[in-house]
């Protein structure tokens, strides 16, 4: 039995896939289980999946910008070259189903599948499809939705579970991650930008590090930002401050259980991934979407949230310091409030996603 996992190059995509296919290997142990994964090259990607015992398949992958880009116009020559070599690819390996998990890195897969009829499953994180998922849901035999109330889909074929997480992050412990980040007693904020971090919000972070004195702070800033970050909060913050703010640029599976279970309050952008995983793990959120994303997803997610009650939404236009610093006060002043949003991000987070899907691969395959 084969089955060829595709997605994006982002971690948006490749953790939801991992996510599947560690359960998947948990609800099948069978030994003639292979397992591919096909899409653009990527180091993180490449780190993830080798450890899962997963062959990887670097595909051609042209990505349209939304902003003028010489890069525009070679990507372009990628897609039909990724094509080509998708059919080939998949025509010698004939797996028995292929599992999307949308953006641009899936294209070159999904649309070979359906030139050779390979049967294609999409899952589609955001509320609003990008232009891959919508394309290639017309060949999908099945459409996994995260959002209640999912855009553009036909009916007869989505079925709405909640977005795949990894399910070690709901093991988390509030003594580990004391241990791990040598946590005081103060109500903790976990700060998280993304896969790739957000200067926007590291700045904003420093800006009122001074103001937050009643609290610790967990701060994953991004790879390329946790040098700069770390040197100028250096200089912001008191002698006394200092144990109570932690730097990383990245944090990894464990960190992150921890940080999510000890945390008070996170306060993320709103990709679907983070949204899941804060909610998993039953936290109220305020969330900061990007400008700019793939038609305004990141936006339209943070306002769901907002309308369940389970978190609360700043654009970047209306971030203030002196605001943002009030309203997070604000909301550690009524403890009432916090509760509710983590109650309603709880009922949100749909954690057996990962199962069932996982599961309905099995009953697919075998």
């Amino acid at each position: 039995m084969k089955i060829v996992f595709t997605g994006g190059g982002t971690a948006g995509h490749l953790f939801p896939i991992l996510a599947v296919i560690r359960e998947l290997r948990n609800v099948y142990p069978g030994t003639n289980l292979k397992i591919y994964y096909a899409g653009p090259k990527s180091h993180r990607g490449k780190v993830l999946l080798y450890q899962e015992n997963v062959k990887i398949v670097n595909i051609l992958c042209g990505k349209i910008r939304r902003y003028r880009s010489f890069k525009n116009i070679t990507d372009i020559l990628k897609v039909p070259l990724g094509i080509i070599q998708s059919i080939f690819w998949l025509f010698f390996t004939a797996p028995d189903v292929v599992f999307s998990k949308g953006g641009y890195g899936s294209f070159p897969i999904a649309v070979a599948s359906g030139f050779l009829r390979v049967p294609f499953i999409l899952q589609e994180s955001d509320i609003t499809p990008g232009l891959t998922s919508k394309v290639t849901s017309r060949w999908a035999l099945e459409i996994f939705t995260s959002f209640p109330d999912t855009e553009y889909f036909p009916n007869d074929k989505t079925i709405c579970l909640g977005n795949p997480i990894r399910l070690s992050l709901l093991n988390g412990s509030k003594a580990k991650a004391k241990e791990l980040f040598k946590l005081n007693n103060k109500p903790l904020l976990l700060i998280l930008g993304g896969s790739q971090g957000s200067q926007t919000i590291n700045q904003l972070i420093l800006e009122i590090l001074p103001d937050l004195k009643k609290f610790e702070i967990i701060h994953q800033t991004g790879i390329a930002n946790q040098k700069q970050t770390q040197a100028e909060a250096n200089v912001v913050l008191t002698k006394e401050q200092k144990p109570f703010y932690h730097c990383f640029a990245f944090l990894n599976e464990s960190q992150l259980k921890n940080a999510l279970t000890a945390s008070d309050l996170v306060i993320s952008r709103a990709g679907s991934g983070a949204i899941f995983e804060i909610a998993a793990a039953g936290k109220p959120m305020i969330l900061i979407p990007l400008i700019g994303s793939a038609q305004d997803h990141q936006a339209k997610n943070a306002y769901k949230i907002a309308e369940l009650g389970a978190g609360e939404v700043i654009e970047e236009q209306n971030l203030k310091p002196h605001l943002f610093v009030q309203r997070v006060k604000s909301l550690f002043g009524s403890p009432e409030a916090l509760t509710n949003m983590a109650e309603n991000s709880k009922i949100f987070s749909r954690p057996k996603a990962t199962t069932v899907i996982a599961n309905y691969l099995k009953e697919y395959l075998t």
